[in-house]
């Protein structure tokens, strides 16, 4: 299917019966924008069994490669949504990033350096293949009810909801969503509507993107330039797209006029003069972009939550926009669906908003630095930039100085309420303090971090990897050895997962002899001890895991009391 230009589709506009209706129609959950944050939200939400309507006031997809960088993460969560392997087959993966100044390699890195990881550091896939794979999965859904050319013009708070006004090619018509995501882009209308504001530092520079198709013996790698010899004193970027599309950024200035930098009589020289006077290339689109690093100083207001670009917006280097509004998603639609479910009290949407507005500070921080480092303002700034960058060449220190963008990394959220602590003392970082007892964990999966995957068998011997157990619902995973667990700890587990609020049970054995567990419970066998090594596991270890995959809790121990009470926190009950 991939043949299909979606560039070219236009989705038919549809009268709805709500538009009719005596009375303005109520909804579990209205999506405001049919973008990659808002097709992923509704995704996330309609395999969770809640029904939703996206508005979206266009009937097409995005124009030329705009966000092309999706992150391991993001496949990992495409991945639960049963779309992440044709986003992987369809992109061009890559793990390694070169780093020139002028005409000399200064620094090689690698973003992935361990093996045993079912996706790469990050594949690039240009955003309207994203959303045009989003919208089949989404089109194809019975839970979703997507809905072109509706321009929501109003809003109006309800204690229990928010009122709708929409305009449409057949007039206005009025809905009511109980929730409303507000996943409108940038420019966001509904935010606009609310009188709301995002905060931040626009960055007085412009870039050049160019979509250039052409055959070249290029490796699929991120090369980024300071200063290079075909575009003095500016920085250049270079990416690998499917189709053989070539993403090049080309620093312009902040003088630069926007209108004259696109046409192609000032871009095809920029462009040969990277690739050489010989070359043979086709320019598909150009656009003119300007750094801003802004957020919305609350991400929830009553009944309406803020997604994507519409709650905070990034530069483009370091991958952090799109990337971060799918994270967004994933953390939002568990939470919906446990509140709309009855099962979680409202205030745990609430915690969507702290643990995203960290994640949004911390991408603004990130991505302002790589802003200040590619960009210097000033004459001491370049000269530090540029000594940093002669350094990086020999020096190991200094590499770690240089900043072409940092990318995009899952967020932790050490400090969320939903985590339920260690027993042993913890630093103020959020990280085990060193103990002198065996019962103290090291590692990376603390409470709040996202789950590392690695390769596992199922019971029957055939290979697997491991989020694909941590399928959206809680889980709770037991490291077992070689060893059954006692009928006590299974008596326990069986509550566990029979409960209010049913939670998988996965049984992790290290292959050497077979597990006799019940039949509802799942055994995955840890042969290679990839996973355990990862979590720093042994016999008895355990983990509950929330359904967007980080951590809620851990414990040397499997106890009942203590895990119950991990799932009542996680859910917002305490």
């Amino acid at each position: 299917m991939t043949d299909i230009d979606y560039q070219a589709l236009e989705f038919a506009y549809l009268k709805h019966s709500d538009q009719t209706a005596p009375a303005p129609a109520s909804h579990r959950v209205i999506v405001v924008g049919a973008g990659p944050v808002g097709l992923t939200t509704a995704l996330d939400l309609a395999q969770r069994g809640v029904s939703v309507v996206v508005l979206d006031d266009d009937c097409k997809l995005s124009t030329g490669s705009r966000a092309i960088c999706f992150a391991k993460r993001t496949l990992e969560i495409w991945d639960r949504l049963g779309i992440g392997e044709r986003m992987t087959s369809k992109g061009v993966s890559w793990n390694v990033g070169k780093i020139f100044f002028r005409d000399q390699e200064v620094w090689r890195f690698d973003l992935l350096p361990e093996h045993g990881h079912r996706r790469p550091a990050f594949i690039n896939l240009q955003q309207y293949y994203v959303e045009g794979f989003l919208y089949e999965a989404a089109a194809a859904h019975p839970l979703i009810d997507l809905r072109w050319k509706n321009k929501v013009v109003g809003v109006t708070q309800q204690a229990g909801g928010v009122d709708l006004s929409i305009e449409t090619p057949d007039g206005s018509y009025e809905l009511h969503g109980e929730w409303v995501v507000a996943c409108d882009g940038a420019r966001s209308p509904i935010r606009k509507l609310l009188g709301q504001e995002s905060h931040g530092r626009v960055f007085k520079d412009r870039f050049l993107i160019a979509d250039v198709k052409m055959h070249a013996d290029f490796p699929a790698e991120r090369w980024f330039w300071f200063d290079p010899p075909f575009h003095p004193n500016q920085s250049v970027l270079l990416h690998m797209q499917p189709d053989n599309v070539w993403r090049i950024d080309f620093q312009l200035g902040w003088n630069a006029d926007p209108v004259e930098a696109i046409k192609p009589a000032n871009v095809l020289p920029r462009i040969r003069a990277l690739l050489g006077a010989e070359a043979q290339f086709e320019l598909e689109w150009a656009s003119v972009y300007t750094f801003a690093c802004e957020r919305m100083d609350a991400f929830r207001h009553g009944r309406i939550v803020f997604a994507g670009d519409a709650a905070h917006r990034v530069s483009p280097f370091g991958a952090r926009g799109a990337n971060s509004g799918v994270q967004d998603a994933e953390n939002l639609a568990w939470k919906l669906q446990a509140v709309v479910a009855g099962i979680a009290p409202e205030t745990l949407i609430d915690t969507y908003a702290t643990e995203r507005e960290h994640a949004a500070d911390e991408n603004l921080l990130n991505s302002t630095r790589s802003t200040d480092f590619i960009t210097p303002k000033s004459a001491a700034s370049r000269h530090f930039r540029n000594a940093v960058l002669n350094l990086a060449r020999e020096h190991a220190f200094a590499r770690g100085l240089v900043n072409s963008g940092r990318l995009s990394l899952p967020s932790t959220y050490v400090d969320s309420p939903l985590n339920t602590r260690d027993a042993d003392v913890v630093e103020a970082t959020g990280r085990v303090a060193p103990q002198n007892n065996a019962s103290a964990f090291t590692g990376r999966m603390v409470p709040g971090a996202v789950a590392l995957d690695a390769p596992v068998r199922d019971a029957q011997g055939n290979e697997s990897w491991w989020l694909s157990y941590l399928d959206g619902r809680f889980v709770l995973a037991l490291f077992c050895g070689a060893v059954t667990p006692d009928t006590a700890t299974l008596e326990a587990l069986r509550r566990l997962a029979h409960g209010t609020v049913p939670v998988r049970i996965v049984l992790i054995s290290d292959g050497s002899a077979a597990l006799t567990v019940p039949d509802d419970f799942t055994v995955v066998q840890d042969e290679r001890a990839c996973l355990r090594q990862r979590y720093d596991a042994r016999p008895g270890t355990c983990y509950l895991v929330r359904p967007d995959q980080h951590i809620a809790a851990r414990r040397r121990e499997f106890d009942e009391t203590v895990m119950t009470g991990a799932l009542h926190r996680a859910l917002g009950r305490v």
